[in-house]
């Protein structure tokens, strides 16, 4: 395989974000279902900065094997004044007692489990429609009322 080809990371920003109260859907034929509201914080990069704005949230479903599968929309709103949408889809898995930790809202080190989406940016024409035109990946890690986030580029 010729390295031309190899695919990079560009960093692109970290994000965080207050979480509120989970609301239970409950148990579907799919798994079980919930809605995380997602509110305000920082997005913090060398190519973007500004803040999550609020009314997004992460609708949720933890399969039988236990993975929650995150599909997530959300806006931020760059420090210059333009509003992006983002939809943020993908897993987190771990250990049992490590995914037992998070539920009940301790402090847990991203790195004991996997926590890896892929967000889609909705962006204008114009300064951020770069967005617009790539892939990119994320890895995450979640609080008990909060959310970090951090986005590369695929290059």
């Amino acid at each position: 395989m010729s390295e031309s080809i190899r695919p990079g990371l560009e960093f692109v920003y970290e994000a965080g974000g207050a979480l509120g109260a989970p609301i239970a859907i409950g148990d579907t034929p799919d798994g079980t279902r919930r809605i995380i509201p997602i509110f305000s914080g920082p997005v913090e990069g060398p190519r973007i900065r500004g803040k999550l704005i609020g009314s997004g949230a992460d609708w949720q479903v933890t399969r039988s094997d236990g993975v929650t599968v995150a599909d997530a929309t959300y806006a931020m709103e760059t420090d210059d004044g333009v509003v992006i949408q983002i939809r943020n889809r993908g897993l987190r898995h771990g250990p049992a007692e490590v995914m037992q930790r998070l539920a009940r809202g301790e402090e847990v080190d991203p790195a004991d489990y996997y926590f890896r989406t892929i967000p889609e940016f909705i962006a204008p024409i114009g300064k951020y429609d770069w967005l617009n035109r790539s892939v990119f990946v994320c890895t995450g890690a979640r609080y008990a009322n909060a959310i970090r986030l951090w986005v590369w580029r695929v290059t």
